[in-house]
């Protein structure tokens, strides 16, 4: 035997238990966080992304105002931060990504990380949308006419409305004009074509008899920027899941430019997302204070920021609230997906992920708040504009972010300029939050392949080039209906049970006594107060909570689907369906693969030989150990 293959087998082979030779892996270093700011600053820039300006305020827009923060921070408490906390602990504590960190705390939840992976694998494809659609404003933004302000477009209809064109018919006419039916048009003209004969001025008709109405009561209204997102961005001209129409080369390309640029930026794995996560992660927050400077200033922001602020405590009776509260806390947080799993495996033993999990969850809290004001402000400023109440301002709440602000800026001094700014801003976001992503199904192959790690480049460049691929249908003409079908699906009601299943696995199969034990090995120990939070919410309220919701959506869910107006049909919505299913599918997959293979049901339950503190691993965390030697009726799932 050559002196180089007796080195490879002394690496290879050492004594396990009983003096057994156990087979270990020459593994390359996994790497680590090169310090814990970089692990807090990834998990802000994985949770807080463009879900904080898109859709939590889309979220407060359809449910009435400030009313939708009372279940949304309850639920944060009861829910959102036990699940965040616990998926740092089972990272940390473990040194794994969720595959092998579930699998050990109980072997027959070995299905249960790759669940966490599918859903992370979906979301990574339809969101990278919502990132090139940011990209499109942005390239828009550096013409001089940002198109999006006018109604004289091809794709424009005769009910566009332009706040900047309606200025200008009053400002360039020597009669009483607004914009109306693409043109400038009397005043008299347009209340007499309704039946208001007793003229009006520029935001009312009158009728002999005093009664005044606004004219967006009067007749149909879309904003111009509604317009622009609806038909040109999209491109959906009529289109529907029978005729699913072309494809649009211009989000094509963004969609493109995008996963370039995610790709670049985490080509040498968690070494390279340390240094990215310092610029977008913080980057957000000066472009969001700058917003917010000059949106208080717009004339109406007042009234935006009341009808945010002021909750309508109905609201609160009505069910699909608490459901939405409890989807946004999924969603915003990133909580079922692996990424927290695996962003915490790379952090020192020791660290005290409390704090990074209560800072973190409260930063989220605070963005999602802080972006509200902008939204917000913006809105009382169209709404002024359009003499209209807030709540009909935008027809297509999913657009909210694309159409509200794009309305505004171009009334603002430097349009351009506030613009790409504002674009770019959820550009940053929403890549800062596809990092997490990526590198948790880059750390599953690579910890089920260690060999592969000195090829980490080739693997993340694999990942990016499939959701690429996954992610062209959806910049179709009717893309729009799979991005909602997704979104609904992968980010709703099925990723519940999937929290679901994260909580109990701990706490009541593992036990939660012992597994707070376990915190206290890696230095986190709690007082009274705290120890009995953290059980109350692991054991009863997180679990329940998460079926309680579940259980009323999936009474009340039309799982068809809609975008506007528009119904999917049945079997658009069993396509729907499948997409929920296949990110639980794993669960019992795997769960019957398991008592196929062992001679002990009882075993699967419970902690595996394998489940140990990633400070103790020794020549037996191994996924070549020999398992008979430590546990006759127990057989190693790792290798699955």
């Amino acid at each position: 035997m050559t002196e180089s293959r007796k080195t490879s087998q002394a690496k290879r082979v050492s004594l396990g238990l009983g003096g057994a030779l156990v087979e270990h892996p020459d593994e390359p270093n996994r790497g680590g966080w090169a310090n814990q700011i970089e692990f807090v600053l990834s998990c802000i820039g994985y949770a807080v992304g463009i879900g904080n300006v898109w859709r939590f305020p889309l979220f407060i827009y359809r449910n009435g105002g400030g009313a939708f923060l009372i279940p949304f921070i309850l639920m944060l408490f009861t829910m959102g931060l036990p699940i965040f906390f616990l998926e740092l602990c089972m990272g940390q504590y473990t040194g794994l990504g969720p595959i092998k960190a579930f699998s050990r705390i109980a072997p027959a939840f070995h299905g249960l990380g790759y669940c966490t992976l599918v859903v992370i694998l979906l979301v990574m494809v339809y969101y990278m949308i919502i990132v090139a659609w940011t990209l499109f404003y942005i390239f828009a933004s550096f013409f001089p006419k940002l198109t999006w302000a006018y109604c004289d477009n091809d794709f424009n209809t005769n009910d566009c409305y332009s706040g900047l064109q309606d200025i200008e018919c009053q400002k360039n006419t020597t009669s009483n004009s607004i914009f109306y039916n693409k043109s400038c048009v009397a005043i008299q003209t347009v209340c007499s074509n309704f039946g208001y004969n007793h003229g009006g001025n520029t935001t009312h008709c009158f009728k002999s008899n005093g009664e005044a109405k606004a004219f967006g009561d009067i007749y149909n209204r879309t904003l111009s920027s509604e317009e622009y997102f609806r038909d040109h961005v999209l491109g959906i001209r009529g289109a529907t899941w029978e005729n699913f129409g072309g494809i649009r080369w211009e989000l094509f390309g963004c969609l493109t430019l995008a996963w370039i640029v995610c790709c670049l930026c985490l080509v040498r794995g968690i070494q390279t997302i340390g240094k990215v996560v310092y610029f977008t992660a913080l980057f957000p927050y000066v472009i969001l204070t700058a917003l917010l400077i000059r949106g208080v200033t717009l004339d109406g922001a007042d009234e935006g920021v009341l009808w945010y602020i002021m909750p309508n405590f109905t609201t609160l009776k009505d069910a699909k609230m608490w459901a939405d509260a409890a989807s946004q806390i999924f969603y915003s947080l990133g909580i079922g997906c692996g990424s927290l799993v695996t962003l915490a495996s790379y952090s020192n033993f020791s660290n005290n992920c409390h704090r990074d999990a209560i800072f973190v969850t409260f930063t989220n809290l605070f963005t999602s708040i802080y972006a509200g004001f902008v939204i917000f402000s913006i809105l009382g400023f169209l709404a002024r504009q359009m003499q209209m109440p807030i709540d009909k301002v935008v027809q297509s709440a999913e657009g909210l972010a694309f159409i509200a602000y794009p309305e505004a800026v171009v009334q603002m001094p430097l349009p351009n300029l506030w613009a790409i700014l504002f674009f770019f801003m959820l550009f940053i976001l929403g890549l800062g939050s596809q990092f997490a992503g990526v590198q948790a199904i880059n750390t599953a192959i690579l910890d089920r392949r260690p060999d592969l790690r000195k090829h980490e480049g080739f693997v993340i460049l694999g990942i990016c080039v499939a959701c690429w691929l996954l992610a062209i249908p959806m910049v179709f003409d009717g893309g729009i209906y799979l991005f909602k079908l997704m979104d609904w699906h992968t980010a709703s009601w099925a990723i519940l049970l999937i929290g679901f299943a994260e909580i109990v696995v701990p706490s009541w199969f593992y036990g939660c006594n012992k597994f707070l034990n376990n915190l206290a090995e890696m230095k986190m120990r709690f007082g009274r107060f705290l120890h009995g939070y953290w059980w109350l919410c692991w054991v009863i309220l997180a679990p329940l909570t998460c079926l309680g919701v579940f259980g009323y959506q999936l009474g009340q869910t039309d799982f068809r689907g809609n975008y506007g107006s528009y119904i999917f049909p049945d079997w658009a919505g069993v396509i729907g369906i499948g997409i929920g299913l296949a990110t639980l599918l794993p669960l019992p997959v795997f769960f019957f693969v398991q008592v196929w293979k062992v001679k002990s049901l009882r075993a699967l339950f419970q902690p595996s030989p394998l489940w140990k503190a990633a400070e103790q691993k020794n020549i037996l965390d191994s996924d070549s150990v020999s398992t008979a030697v430590i546990n006759p009726t127990y057989v190693s799932s790792d290798k699955i």
